[in-house]
C-alpha cells in the first residue's frame, strides 16, 4: 500500500489489522462511535458504524474541541485523473460532507493537479499542466455536486493558490531530508525533483497558516478523512508539526473501495470497462455490473443455493456494504446470499444480488447527475474565489491569490 498504488495477495484484499500495526494508527473503537454520537446528538454514519471508517490518529482530540466548544477544519482533497469521478472517489466527499453537517465546520479541499502533472504528464503525448487543471475544475463540478455548503467551503487548485502556500510548504520542506522523503515515498533517482518535493505541498493545508484568510488562529487544529494510503503523507506531517511549532492533524482512515474485478485493489479509473463512473448511464452501470463484478458464488447452482456466497471476496455484497443505507436491507441480503442458515437450500443466485446493487447505484448516479448538471461555472469560480468563511463577504481575489490565472496556466501548456 502506497499513496499510488494497492494491491493485495489475497482475494480477500487488504489485511487491515495488519496495517493499522504497520502505520502506528489506533482502530475506531465502538466507545469513540459512542462519544461522538452523545455529543453531536446524531446517530454516527453508516460508514462509521460498519467499520468502512475503521483507523484513527487523535480523533479524541478533535471530539475534546468539539466538547469544548473550540474550533476545528476539516481538510480532504482530490488529484484529477479523468473527466468524472468513479464511485469509489466519491467516498472521502461523501463522508466529509456528512463530517462538515454534523459538525459545523469549514472546510478546505485541495486539488492537485501539479501532483498529476508530475505523475502523468507528457509534452511528447500533449498531456500538459493545462489538460491537469481543466480537469480539476471538471471535478470540481462533481465535488460541489456532493452538496457542500459554499460558505464553508474552499477549494483550490494548488496551481492557483501556491503564491499564499508557498511560506508554509517552504517551512515543511526545510524540516524533511531527502532521505526521510525517499526512505516515506520510495522516491527513485530516475524521479523528478518535482516529485521530490511534492508531499511538503500535500501536507501545508493541514496547517491553518495556508489559509491566513480563513484563520486567524495559527492554532486550529485539522481533521483529515482519508484512504489509509494517504496515510504516508501524514505521518511525515505529524512528525514534523511540533519541530515547526504547529499542531499535529488529526486522521480518519477509510479502507478502500474495491474494484470490480475483486478486492486485491482498490478502483481505478485508468480502465473505463471495469470502473463505474458519476457519468455512466443506467444501461452502462447494468451492463459494468453484470459483465465485471467478481462473484463469491459458488461454482454451480445447486452449490450456491446450498452454501451460499463467500461474501468477503463477493463485490456486489461489498459495494452494498458501502452504498446500500438500510441495515436491514444489508442484513437481509447478507443472511439470504450468504452462508449460514436463513434459506438454506435456496440461497439466492449471484444475479439476484447484482440486480440489487444495480438498483442501489442507479439512482444514486442519476442523483449526483442532476446536481452535477445544476453546477454553473459562477459556482465553481464561488466555492474557488479566496475568501471569508461562513458568509463573509469575499477577499478581493487579486491581493490574496497569489498564484497563476488560468489564461497563465494555459500559455504553460
Amino acid at each position: 500500500v502506497t499513496p499510488w498504488e494497492v494491491e493485495a495477495d489475497a482475494d480477500e484484499g487488504i489485511d487491515y489489522e495488519k496495517l493499522i500495526v504497520r502505520f502506528g494508527s489506533q482502530r475506531i473503537s465502538p466507545e469513540l462511535i459512542q462519544r461522538m454520537e452523545k455529543l453531536t446528538g446524531k446517530k454516527a454514519h453508516p460508514w462509521l458504524r460498519r467499520g468502512i471508517f475503521f483507523s484513527h490518529r487523535d480523533f479524541e482530540r478533535i471530539l475534546d474541541l468539539y466538547e469544548a466548544k473550540k474550533p476545528f477544519y476539516l481538510y480532504t482533497g482530490r488529484g484529477p485523473s479523468s473527466d468524472a469521478l468513479h464511485m469509489g472517489h466519491l467516498i472521502p466527499f461523501m463522508f466529509t460532507k456528512w463530517l462538515q453537517d454534523t459538525f459545523n465546520v469549514p472546510l478546505v479541499i485541495q486539488i492537485t493537479d501539479d501532483e498529476k502533472y508530475l505523475w502523468k504528464g507528457d509534452l511528447e503525448k500533449g498531456i500538459t499542466l493545462e489538460k491537469f487543471y481543466n480537469l480539476g475544475r471538471e471535478n470540481t463540478r462533481d465535488i460541489i455536486a456532493c452538496g457542500f455548503d459554499v460558505n464553508k467551503t474552499f477549494i483550490f487548485s494548488n496551481l492557483e493558490y501556491m503564491g499564499t502556500m508557498y511560506p508554509t510548504v517552504v517551512k515543511i520542506q526545510k524540516a524533511i531530508t531527502y532521505n526521510q522523503a525517499r526512505g516515506c515515498f520510495g522516491f527513485v533517482a530516475e524521479d523528478s525533483i518535482g516529485k521530490s518535493a511534492f508531499p511538503a505541498v500535500q501536507a501545508a493545508p493541514s496547517f491553518p497558516a495556508c489559509f491566513p484568510h480563513l484563520f486567524d488562529d495559527k492554532e486550529t487544529q485539522c481533521l483529515i478523512p482519508c484512504a489509509i494510503d494517504q496515510d504516508p503523507y501524514f505521518r511525515m506531517t505529524r512528525d514534523l508539526a511540533p519541530r515547526i511549532g504547529w499542531k499535529k492533524p488529526a486522521l480518519l482512515h477509510s479502507k478502500f473501495f474495491p474494484a470490480l474485478t475483486g478486492s486485491k485493489t482498490k478502483m481505478s479509473a485508468s480502465d473505463a470497462t471495469t470502473t463505474i463512473y458519476v457519468s455512466d448511464t443506467p444501461d452502462q452501470i447494468k451492463t459494468k455490473v453484470n459483465k465485471y463484478a467478481f462473484s463469491g458464488g459458488q461454482f454451480d447452482q445447486e452449490q450456491q443455493r446450498d452454501k451460499g456466497a463467500d461474501l468477503e471476496v463477493d463485490v456486489a455484497y461489498q459495494w452494498m456494504f458501502f452504498f446500500c443505507d438500510d441495515d436491514e436491507k444489508l442484513k437481509k441480503l447478507a443472511d439470504e446470499y450468504g452462508p449460514g442458515p436463513v434459506r438454506a437450500g435456496n440461497k439466492m443466485m449471484t444475479g439476484e444480488a447484482k440486480k440489487m446493487l444495480i438498483e442501489t447505484l442507479q439512482p444514486i448516479i442519476a442523483r449526483h447527475q442532476t446536481a452535477r448538471a445544476a453546477v454553473t461555472d459562477e459556482m465553481v469560480d464561488a466555492f474557488m474565489a479566496v475568501r471569508k468563511l461562513n458568509g463573509d463577504p469575499a477577499a478581493p481575489l487579486g491581493l490574496l491569490r497569489g498564484g497563476l490565472g488560468r489564461s497563465e496556466i494555459e500559455c504553460m501548456g
